[in-house]
């Protein structure tokens, strides 16, 4: 049998990088052609993770995409398997650049155009919901009956509402409004309110908490065409009492929410989330590069796309800070880490703890190599802001946002910012869903795709495979963007999935 050349079963993703990518399982014994000369593999590699090319004496760095995403913990010999048992994470010390990476975007020859909810204030909805915000967890349960009186063949009455969400959580009392973990839940809480889609809007509390109703509605924009209510279940004489009230409320807005249309407006009025989970050794490669250049399509459009989880940028934030537009966005973004650094060595942990088993077991050996795949979704434009958790999102273009790497926290800060469509690329296979903004999930290979088609929308292995180019692929991502902000459902929606998804940041003492 032939010798096989390593591009025809691997992925040298840079000219010079220590390792490539196996595109298949490479079992030992099996010999391959590379640069001239023979590399026998010496242990099986499995799909999606990385091989040697060369011998590595111990405490080598090794680099991957030309970066270096960890260093050798003993002697490694080419062709053998690359993975946590010989690598371990390097010293990260980036001399940090700020906007030498700028290029200029070029505005799209073709103005795209998508059919969405033209708000009062100019902002755009690509859903048109009721929800119900709760001030507090003791009126979670309550808020979750007054939407189901909303679910199933009710619902056909109101053709032109996409439903009706219980918006609930696990805080709003013994927490302190002015402190850090209040802040981020009141701007949390009022995100969602102000959300462009949601159209209609009660809000539900107890009543003697501390995070009440009108605390949550005072910071809500006048000039807003949301219907507003309000209940709190002591004033309204209980569960029962609030569950009939509610759904009365509710049924006003509905009438009130289906006599809205959508419209033709501009691709300029998205707000899109840029979002991973369940990553693997082809998510650097294939899904996250992809959705990168659909990010730049959508910039080009005067869009806005917004890139988040900050513990998953750790040691590739200097590729970031190079295409800030100013030194004071790329301060803003290594603040933030080094606000990481402090949270997380006071929880005993540090970032390196990450990447989880799911994650490793795809192919993925340190955060290095994980945030440097992650860092691709966020496309090749200037970086024009940084967010805080759950801030709202005010600037085009493409931008940060300060979340955790945890799934349905950082979807929720990205939803309350503003973000109208979230996409989610997944190695592992994530089942995340989202309310009141849809989630289109990305799958990095055609395994995962194929094995839980159901819940995957886009399947990006066939750059891999060769059957599509990465350009052609973000370009599909982009045309799927379009579409489901135009009312096209998402696999998760078809699920009606995101309710329990709802899962706002919570930091700070509880009294």
């Amino acid at each position: 049998m032939p010798h096989l050349d390593l591009r025809e079963v691997a992925l040298l993703l840079r000219e010079n990088d220590d390792v490539a990518v196996a595109t298949r399982e490479l079992p030992a014994g099996d010999t391959l052609r590379h640069d001239g000369r023979e590399l026998t593999v010496r242990t099986a590699v499995p799909r999606g993770h990385k091989i040697a090319l060369r011998d590595l004496a111990i405490g080598a760095p090794v680099h991957k995409y030309g970066q270096v995403i960890g260093s050798t913990t003993v002697g490694v010999r080419a062709g053998e398997h690359v993975h946590a048992h010989n690598l371990g994470m390097a010293a990260v010390d980036h001399e940090y650049e700020f906007g030498t990476g700028v290029k200029p975007v070029e505005p799209a020859t073709e103005t795209r155009t998508f059919q969405g909810y033209r708000r009062a204030d100019g902002r755009v909805g690509t859903r048109n919901f009721v929800g119900i915000v709760t001030s507090v967890n003791c009126s979670a349960s309550t808020a979750r009956m007054i939407a189901d009186q909303f679910r199933g063949p009710v619902m056909a009455a109101y053709p032109h509402v996409d439903g009706v969400v219980a918006l609930a959580h696990d805080s709003g009392c013994g927490l302190v409004p002015a402190s850090e973990g209040g802040r981020i839940l009141l701007r949390t809480l009022r995100g969602y309110a102000n959300h462009p889609n949601i159209g209609g809007l009660l809000v539900l509390g107890l009543g003697c908490e501390m995070i009440g109703v009108d605390t949550v509605l005072a910071g809500l924009p006048e000039a807003s065409d949301t219907i507003v209510e309000r209940l709190t279940i002591q004033d309204t004489g209980g569960v029962r009492a609030t569950v009939r009230a509610g759904t009365t409320v509710i049924r006003t807005l509905l009438d009130r929410l289906n006599e809205r249309r959508r419209e033709t407006v501009p691709a300029s009025s998205l707000v899109v989330g840029l979002n991973c989970g369940g990553s693997d050794g082809y998510s650097g490669i294939t899904a996250n590069p992809a959705l990168g250049h659909a990010s730049d399509l959508l910039v080009a459009q005067g869009a806005t796309t917004v890139l988040a989880e900050t513990p998953e940028v750790f040691g590739a934030e200097h590729l970031l800070t190079r295409r800030a537009v100013s030194k004071e966005v790329g301060q803003r973004l290594l603040d933030r880490i080094a606000w990481w650094h402090t949270y997380v060595s006071a929880g005993g942990g540090t970032l390196d703890n990450n990447p989880s088993p799911g994650n490793k077991a795809g192919g993925l050996t340190t955060i290095l190599e994980k945030s440097l795949g992650a860092v691709a979704k966020g496309g090749s434009a200037p970086m024009t802001a940084v967010y805080e958790y759950a801030e709202p999102i005010t600037d085009t273009g493409f931008t940060f946002m300060d979340t955790p790497g945890y799934d349905p926290v950082s979807v929720t800060g990205l939803v309350a910012g503003g973000a109208t469509v979230v996409v989610f690329t997944t190695g592992r296979g994530s089942v995340l869903g989202g309310k009141p903004a849809p989630v289109l999930k990305v799958a990095t290979n055609s395994e995962i795709y194929q094995r839980m088609r159901e819940d995957m929308d886009i399947d990006t292995g066939g750059i891999v495979a060769g059957t599509v180019s990465l350009t052609e692929s973000g370009e599909q991502i982009f045309e799927a963007i379009l579409a489901v902000a135009s009312g096209e459902l998402t696999a998760s929606e078809d699920l009606d999935l995101g309710r329990d998804e709802f899962v706002p940041w919570q930091l700070g003492a509880v009294t």
